[in-house]
């Protein structure tokens, strides 16, 4: 049936260009507004709304690197490759305390062998009911109490060894080892605790270069276990590990690690429409996550240890790590502290984005009570000011302050301060918060909303959120002048990693403005080159923009058009086009220009430094012009994630 027909069939309504209730399939209210069915082609999978509201609602999700790479407990995750990398720290390991791969493989830490000292080694964690150590209702109890909203488990590891009971690969958890559906267990345990189910998949890599330095074999069994089956077996093993995970425990989020595009193309489609097709089918909303292989019309990417320096669109993940040594547990494994993950979680929401936090639980299925407390202190802190957390959305600006906090993939959690200040608002747009990283002394100072940036007027309170949940304090004493809003805060400081101010406004949020900027033509220089903004005449759409030494020429006149958002278009007076990202997200890509679509490529806000200096930041990507630092006329400009570098700072001047 056609799109336009089936819809009006099954009787979707839109308000403002949303979909409203009134959407049936079989009878039954839909979750989504996306196809009621889905084919495996790019054009189709497209159609599927990539952020679900519950997954931007939800800002913090819990999994864990857990499995037959726990039992050595040395290295990292990595030691089933490592081990066999000749010289490798892990391999000179597993020779002193197991043996000589050769004589004692990966493979033995499954099936179960004796170590040069003879004790027993093998991943078999037992129940508590059992007489051991592990209790999967007691984790999903600890990540609830964490505040996270969805949680599970690393599903499938590099390593080849599924954590459910797999008809596909009998190198499973039910079949060996634990002999146990670890899967099936954290499902059900997580779900009762009233949160979504997530698995995160990282097999693509497990036949692509994972086992590289393991030694050919013969028996057609470990050829499976350490990716040896060749590429179209292997091809078609890595879907249907995946369709058995999505038919026996319907995970509302998958997550996959990297390396997808080494996978064919036609699996990779079969897999998203299979997964999108069941999800219509449970009538439910699911969220797909992806590193490399997808992209982020139907699908969410997922930033490794990091995120954007600013605001990005559309919206996004970063899977982060409670230590920065290993996702897996060591022996010895050091933990970031409980502010500096606090302060990414904050600081992440604040750019539009979710975070996913792993832990390292022990072989044996005990969480390490230091990953305990930094989880129940996020929890605590989440109980009591998670209204400016939980089903927020970014407001036009992220937040201001000393700490530079993303910027990238990899990128190190940091503890802010009492100058760090991150924006959310209410999805009704009528409540703005400002968390601040620390307790200011007397006033806090909020630059951002500058008399010449935001009309005030329409304000109707001001409050601290109070130590306990649900407890607030009217902050009447607050003024606003051209340096900002300074609000008098309580002599007397309670305890807490952050604190947060709520601005409520009788109606919507007045819009930020960059501050007075020209509204004639400018100049745009920037501070490290001093050459300005150029875009080369009457050239093609899609030509790089430059630098130039200043000559009066109107190629090097632009205009900056207020949106009325936050954002402004960025005009050359030359050839009318304007300043455009083309989405390309990476630091280092080269700007260009194009006809104006009115699209969030083509959308810049300016981000007020002082001195006369700006960052000027893609409203799709979160990434800012810059210079790179070369003084050659002529050379391009770029983007790169906002930082503290002159090269992304311009002045604009009036000519």
């Amino acid at each position: 049936m056609p799109e336009f027909s089936r819809r009006t069939a099954l009787g979707l309504f839109t308000v403002g260009g949303a979909a409203a209730a009134g959407l049936l399939r079989g009878g039954i209210a839909a979750a989504t507004a996306g196809p009621s069915s889905y084919t495996p082609a790019w054009s189709s999978v497209d159609q599927h709304p990539p952020a679900a509201e519950w997954f931007q609602d939800a800002k913090f999700g819990i999994y864990f690197h857990w499995g037959v790479f726990s039992v050595p407990a040395f290295g990292n995750e990595w030691y089933p490759r490592n081990m066999y990398v000749s010289g490798s720290s892990e391999n000179n390991h597993h020779k002193a305390v197991y043996g000589d791969p050769s004589a004692w493989p990966y493979h033995n830490f499954v099936n179960g062998a004796r170590d040069k000292a003879g004790n027993w080694v093998q991943f078999a964690p037992k129940l508590k009911s059992a007489g051991g150590n592990f209790d999967p209702a007691e984790w999903a109890q600890l990540f609830a109490d964490a505040g996270a909203k969805f949680a599970g488990p690393v599903a499938e590891h590099h390593d080849g060894f599924s954590m459910w009971n797999s008809a596909v690969n009998e190198w499973n958890s039910v079949a060996k080892g634990p002999r146990l559906d670890l899967v099936r267990l954290h499902a059900d345990a997580i779900r009762a605790r009233g949160l979504k189910f997530m698995v995160s998949l990282h097999h693509a890599y497990h036949f692509t270069g994972y086992y590289d330095h393991v030694p050919a074999q013969s028996d057609a069994s470990l050829r499976k276990l350490y990716g040896q089956l060749g590429s179209a077996a292997e091809n078609q093993l890595w879907y249907d590990k995946l369709a058995e995970v999505i038919d026996g425990y319907q995970p509302d989020l998958l997550w996959q690690d990297f390396n997808l595009p080494r996978v064919d193309e036609s699996r990779r489609l079969n897999f998203l429409a299979y997964y999108y097709n069941k999800a219509v089918g449970w009538n439910k909303d699911v969220v797909a996550t992806y590193k490399d292989g997808f992209n982020n019309r139907g699908e969410v990417f997922d930033f490794e240890r990091g995120g954007p320096g600013d605001i990005q669109n559309p919206y996004w993940l970063t899977d982060d790590s409670i230590s920065s040594s290993s996702w897996c547990y060591t022996t010895g494994i050091g933990y970031y502290s409980m502010k500096a993950m606090l302060h990414s979680l904050i600081d992440r929401v604040s750019k539009n984005g979710t975070m996913l936090l792993n832990i390292a639980p022990m072989a044996d299925g005990t969480i390490p009570s230091g990953q305990r407390t930094i989880l129940l202190g996020i929890g605590d802190y989440l109980a009591r000011f998670g209204e400016s957390i939980y089903a927020t959305r970014a407001w036009s600006a992220y937040g201001e302050g000393p700490t530079q906090m993303g910027g990238g993939s990899f990128t190190t959690p940091r503890e802010g301060t009492n100058r760090d200040i991150r924006f959310t608002r209410s999805k009704d747009n009528t409540v703005l918060y400002a968390t601040v990283m620390g307790w200011p002394n007397g006033t806090l100072d909020i630059t951002t909303l500058a008399s010449g940036r935001i009309n005030l007027g329409s304000l109707k309170s001001v409050q601290l959120l109070g130590s306990a949940a649900g407890s607030y304090t009217d902050l009447p004493d607050r003024t606003q002048d051209g340096s900002g809003l300074h609000i008098r805060l309580p002599s007397t400081p309670f305890s807490a990693p952050a604190y947060v101010v709520k601005l409520t406004f009788s109606g919507q949020i007045p819009a930020l403005g960059s501050g007075p900027v020209p509204t004639s033509w400018v100049r745009i220089a920037n501070v490290t080159t001093g050459l300005v903004l150029d875009s080369g005449g009457n050239v093609a759409a899609g030509s790089v923009l430059k630098q130039w030494s200043y000559d009066g020429s109107t190629n090097l006149h632009w205009q900056l058009v207020d949106l009325g958002t936050g954002y402004h278009r960025i005009v050359n007076r030359t050839n009318g086009m304007v300043a455009d990202s083309a989405g390309r997200t990476g630091n280092g890509v080269n700007a260009v220009q194009a006809a104006w679509t009115g699209s969030d490529n083509q959308q810049w806000r300016l981000v007020a430094l002082g001195n006369g200096r700006y960052q000027i930041v893609n409203r799709a990507t979160g990434t800012a012009l810059d210079g790179a630092g070369t003084t050659t006329v002529g050379s391009a400009v770029v983007l790169w994630a906002p930082n503290g570098s002159t090269n992304n700072q311009w002045t604009v001047t009036a000519v």
